[in-house]
């Protein structure tokens, strides 16, 4: 048994962390379209030919990009990255959970399961807070231009990285040791100490799992409409708690987050007494 339990907390983006999906903060203006213009075409698009939306939106990135005569280039996807906004207290939440898990013996995580870009992603000011980011993802030619939607990250397959969290299976080619079966003793992260945070019904399929399974999840909400959803969500038992989208020191998901910690700190205490007192007795036996 490891000497420090691991919680991980794993994020959707868009509207759980930054108030709009990402590609409107820099990318959508950069076509000269608006927001609900470029969804109207992406999503039609994926109607028309029976498609994934995600990998709709992706075309229709490359689509576009290419009518403008407009590189789509991995450092300009990336550089997309650095306007977005932040929900308040966002930008401090990791640090200050990471020395609230040190301070109790326990070491936090943190992980992205999004449908948003890769790349967007690690271009933010909090890129570089995550373990590991699991996200839609181009593939770029020999001239640095995006070509193919590489990773394509909807709301069933995020699934798979709660498992690929747990198994401590990262690498998203390594299909083997991620369906081997695998002891609950030898998992990296015992399902009681996951987290996941999210908005909406496209986080349900996660926040589901890692509920049923003993861990915890919780739905938040920036406004009126997306509190009527959660509160749906809560009333028909797929979250845990619901809270709005104020990730400042004290508010209620701080502290509620910081109980977990807590409690994955005492029960990692219980359960490595309860192992010494066993390995004792054997002796005596």
């Amino acid at each position: 048994m490891s000497s420090k339990p691991i919680f991980a907390i794993m994020y959707d983006f868009d509207r759980t962390l930054c108030p709009k999906d990402m590609q409107e903060y820099q990318f959508i203006p950069s076509l000269g379209m608006k927001a609900e213009d470029f969804w109207s075409v992406a999503n039609n698009y994926a109607y028309e030919h029976n498609m994934d939306k995600i990998n709709a939106y992706m075309y229709i990135m490359i689509k576009k990009s290419r009518e403008l005569g407009l590189s789509l280039t991995r450092d300009k996807i990336v550089g997309c990255g650095e306007n977005i906004e932040l929900f308040p207290g966002v930008a401090e939440w990791f640090s200050r959970l990471n020395k609230f898990g040190d301070d109790h013996g326990v070491q936090v995580e943190h992980y992205v399961l999004s449908s948003g870009l890769k790349e967007i992603i690690e271009g933010s000011a909090i890129g570089k807070c995550f373990k590991q980011i699991y996200a839609s993802e181009f593939l770029y030619d020999d001239s640095g231009n995006a070509v193919f939607s590489k990773s394509v990250v909807n709301y069933t397959s995020k699934t798979q990285f709660v498992y690929r969290i747990n198994k401590g299976v990262f690498d998203v080619s390594n299909d083997y040791d991620l369906n081997r079966s695998t002891l609950e003793s030898d998992r990296r992260v015992p399902f009681q100490n996951m987290l996941y945070i999210g908005d909406g019904l496209s986080d349900v399929p996660c926040m589901k799992m890692v509920k049923a399974y003993g861990g915890h999840s919780i739905a938040v909400y920036k406004d009126d409409a997306g509190k009527a959803l959660v509160d749906d969500l809560l009333y028909h038992d797929r979250v845990d708690y619901i809270y709005p989208t104020d990730y400042t020191e004290d508010s209620g998901i701080d502290m509620t987050v910081k109980n977990m910690i807590r409690i994955a700190a005492v029960e990692h205490k219980l359960s490595t007494e309860h192992s010494r007192q066993c390995a004792l007795i054997n002796k005596i036996i």
